[in-house]
């Protein structure tokens, strides 16, 4: 199936998951327009290319890019979700939780929260198997006002869609692992943009390659855990030469720190943040073989694997560490877990490698997925100089696409000054995704209880758990509004006040792009549905003359 489709073709047959009400979606066309109003069936498109960007049929062919299997799309979500954050976060989660057995059990109310939003996903990315995640789902609700979503969607992927925190995090332990003790910023940007600029001329001109590579790491990323937990257990057994922590005795008693209702939270804050990542392979379904099939098995299998990986490696640090070295050291905890395993030197040696190569498989399939968002707003017609980024290379890469995750990427890692300031912009994109995660549950539910809508997916998420993931991003939306007791000034605050920014710059964006700039041209935007020669379907904002 070609590439050069923006999506891929919703079938018309029997077993058709999604029914859409046809007065809600723009007539289909063959290289035609028609409103959807309905007011100008004969309708005139404007056809300066340098104002309006080319037409879609005019764009040159290219191959068909190799599609990815079900192991593919499992190490595509397991390498953006396993990331340093279980090799660094289980120590701030005990020292807020206060507890060894309220730390484990915070770990698996995360792992069930982001089953919740499989679920969600599931329902949608099933009954629109289409690249682009959120944005398609976003846009069957948000209808009103037209388009509004989709810019504003546009301002958070563009902005803020950049792997600039991983691609640093692998400049830095790449510096240490070869014997930098304290890296410098500089030296370690410098890395991290070879790293950003490796990874996209890799998924560019060798996509095959980038693939297996991200397979590998992922396979790499599992493998190690599965050794942290092995040595954990067999250390529970006492055939380990180090002395029992005896951290399971008393498991629910409180460590003389953390506990209560905000400390809880603030943990639970930093686990769902470690298992971000599992709807990365709803971004890509265009690329994805038989991808209804192929994203009911890949998704639960990565998601429910690495919430047990996540969990028992937790039990594994509990069973090798005195809690107090957990909580009061400043060391990355898996560090101090290989340290007492394997001693001094062999610590050292391994970790920083290890979670380098770790950043490196996130930094892969993030850029993999980002470039494909941005491949498909391209072809959509709604980015400035659209032509360019809607075109695949001799390759079948989105290599616009790349670059332009790779530029927002490297501005990032080079223009801010360092300090709080740049740790700040590295995590500026939880706030606002936790906005659209729970515009999509809110969604969702609206359309499963709206007859009008003639709503149907292969899968049902039940209300409760939908609910559930809904209330889970809300607190998400909350938390960083909650100022923490004894800290001066406010960061969460302004986290929250510059990512909402970012999604005010879409709408801003929308209203020039959508209202002044057609007032002013004497043209209005509609959609177009466009049917390649291969059959496959896609959507274009046009704009035609009044």
């Amino acid at each position: 199936m070609s590439d050069t489709a923006a999506y891929t073709a919703l079938s018309s047959s029997p077993d058709t998951a999604t029914d859409y009400d046809t007065s809600l979606q723009p007539k289909t066309s063959v290289h035609a327009l028609e409103s959807l109003d309905n007011d100008s069936l004969s309708a005139e498109l404007i056809v300066d290319d340098e104002e309006l960007g080319d037409s879609l049929a005019d764009l040159p062919k290219h191959p068909t890019s190799r599609k990815l299997g079900t192991t593919s799309a499992v190490f595509l979500i397991l390498n953006k979700m396993i990331g340093t954050g279980i090799f660094s976060t289980p120590s701030g989660v005990f020292l807020a939780s206060g507890s060894v057995g309220m730390s484990v059990m915070l770990w698996i109310l995360g792992g069930v929260l982001s089953l919740t939003g499989l679920s969600v996903f599931l329902e949608f990315g099933l009954a629109i198997p289409k690249s682009g995640g959120e944005k398609n789902y976003l846009e069957r609700v948000y209808r009103k006002p037209k388009y509004l979503i989709t810019c504003v969607f546009l301002g958070q992927m563009i902005l803020l869609g950049f792997s600039a925190g991983n691609s640093l995090a692998f400049g830095r332990y790449v510096l240490f692992a070869a014997g930098v003790d304290f890296p410098s910023e500089r030296s370690s940007r410098v890395v991290a943009v070879l790293c950003i600029t490796f990874v996209v001329l890799l998924h560019g001109m060798r996509p095959a390659l980038g693939t297996k590579l991200f397979n590998a790491l992922g396979i790499f990323k599992v493998i190690l855990l599965v050794l942290v937990v092995l040595i954990g257990f067999v250390a529970l057994l006492g055939w380990l030469p180090i002395d029992n922590p005896g951290n399971f005795e008393n498991a629910f008693e409180n460590s003389g720190f953390g506990g209560g209702t905000y400390n809880y939270a603030t943990a639970l804050l930093r686990i769902v943040y470690s298992y971000r990542g599992w709807e990365n392979a709803n971004y890509v379904l265009s690329d994805i073989d038989n991808p209804r099939r192929t994203l009911a098995v890949a998704a639960p299998l990565a998601i429910g694997g690495v919430m047990v990986l996540y969990v028992l490696a937790n039990i594994a640090y509990f069973a090798v560490i005195p809690k107090y070295e957990i909580a009061h050291s400043g060391v990355i905890v898996a560090g101090l877990f290989f340290r007492r395993v394997f001693g001094d030197s062999a610590g050292a040696r391994m970790l920083p490698l290890f979670v380098a190569l770790s950043n490196l498989g996130n930094v892969l399939v993030v850029a993999y997925a980002h470039a494909r968002v941005n491949y498909e707003f391209g072809k959509e017609g709604i980015l400035p100089f659209s032509a360019f980024f809607a075109k695949l290379n001799k390759h079948g890469a989105p290599a616009s696409g790349l670059f332009l995750h790779w530029l927002i990427t490297c501005l990032v890692l080079t223009v801010p000054p360092p300090g709080e300031a740049y740790e700040f912009i590295i995590d500026l994109n939880t706030y606002p995704s936790a906005w659209f995660s729970a515009l999509v549950a809110g969604g969702l539910i609206y359309l499963q209880y709206n007859k009008h809508e003639q709503w149907s997916s292969p899968y049902h998420s039940y209300l409760p758990i939908t609910l559930a993931y809904l209330l889970s991003n809300i607190f998400l939306m909350y938390m960083p509004l909650v100022k923490i007791p004894g800290q001066e000034g406010h960061p969460g605050f302004a986290m929250a006040g510059f990512g909402m920014g970012c999604l005010f710059a879409g709408a801003i964006y929308w209203v020039v792009w959508s209202i002044i700039l057609p007032r002013l041209g004497g043209y209005r935007i509609v959609d177009e549905k466009v049917i390649d020669q291969d059959g496959n379907e896609s959507v274009r904002y046009v704009k035609v003359e009044n």
